[in-house]
């Protein structure tokens, strides 16, 4: 019998969470993700140090403004020479992330997303393999909107509500990514409970919801489940569009024998009574202040995020200074 990981991969795309390019091939995802904490780690790894360089010695040519100012440009760079590097070893899209300071910065984002996608065509990539991860605050939701309509494909990241799922749905963002984990995260801590049986995770029932009401509502944006605590979370999830998994959980899953049952199907979901719902901003905004762990894992999320990058710059502000 297949193991679960190839099983998975029959009902689910399955992409690696991750800026390890060696833990990328060796699974073979068909999408590849990343973010600042990813990037930073794998920055920090001596393979990757002649990545690293590069990109600082890209930013350096650009020419004008100080070390802070080259090692911005040089962040931007290092994400697109990770992102090409994954590119060559998988066959479908990457995921490179804008700047989590500007989460509440519509014309930034859609700036930054633009730059972006900029590099990466001037080194060969098609836009069409490139998405855009924005996080899933009203602004970033309205930046994903008009990059859309440009044919820069989205991936809409910290998403925790359905007011934020449907939001995207009705922007028409490429793809949705609900961070299952951490919204365990938040109601063992809120509630004391220690554990929850896979199938009663809070992370993989707001997932269920999420799905069930894109297939039951015919919308085109993809959803991918992201980070995972456990592979129950996983195994509960299969059906689903994508799942953006670690390596380590990609190592359990491939390791694991017996029948992988798929629990998300889009019939299933065209049979059910459930409601469409409008999401103009005021609504948004109020079931948002209402939404207690959207709210709070959304503002972590971005502070979170923003460390992270804060870390990444002080780190090839140091490598820049011994170059």
């Amino acid at each position: 019998m297949a193991n679960f990981l190839d099983q998975l991969k029959t009902m689910t795309v399955a992409v690696s969470d991750s800026g390890d390019i060696n833990s990328i091939a060796k699974f073979k995802p068909r999408d590849a993700t990343t973010n600042p904490s990813l990037i930073a780690t794998a920055a920090a790894m001596p393979a990757y140090a002649e990545i690293v360089d590069s990109a600082l010695g890209w930013a350096k040519k650009q020419g004008g403004g100080d070390t802070a100012e080259v090692v911005k440009r040089a962040v931007d760079r290092l994400a697109v020479e990770f992102g090409l590097k994954i590119l060559g070893i998988i066959p479908g899209r990457v995921s490179t992330e804008v700047d989590a300071r500007l989460s509440y910065d519509t014309k930034g984002s859609i700036d930054k997303a633009r730059a972006l996608i900029a590099m990466y065509e001037e080194a060969g990539a098609k836009r069409e393999r490139i998405l855009i991860k924005l996080a899933s605050t009203w602004e970033g939701i309205r930046a994903a909107e008009l990059l859309e309509k440009e044919g820069i494909h989205c991936n809409l990241t910290l998403l925790f509500g359905m007011h934020q799922a449907v939001a995207c749905a009705d922007a028409k963002v490429t793809l949705i990514s609900p961070f299952v984990g951490r919204i365990l995260d938040w109601y063992k801590k809120s509630t004391g409970k220690e554990s929850y049986a896979p199938a009663e995770d809070p992370g993989v029932k707001n997932v269920t919801e999420i799905y069930n009401y894109y297939k039951k509502h015919g919308h085109k944006t993809e959803v991918m489940g992201a980070s995972f605590r456990n592979m129950g979370e996983i195994v509960e999830l299969a059906g689903c569009d994508l799942l953006t998994i670690a390596p380590s959980l990609l190592a359990e899953l491939e390791k694991t024998e017996g029948e992988l049952k798929r629990k998300l199907d889009p019939k299933n979901a065209a049979a059910l009574d459930i409601p469409k719902m409008a999401m103009p901003e005021a609504t948004f905004r109020s079931m948002h202040e209402a939404d207690r762990m959207s709210f709070d894992k959304l503002d972590e999320g971005i502070k979170g995020f923003t460390k992270a990058l804060e870390g990444l710059e002080k780190q090839l502000t140091e490598r820049l200074a011994s170059l």
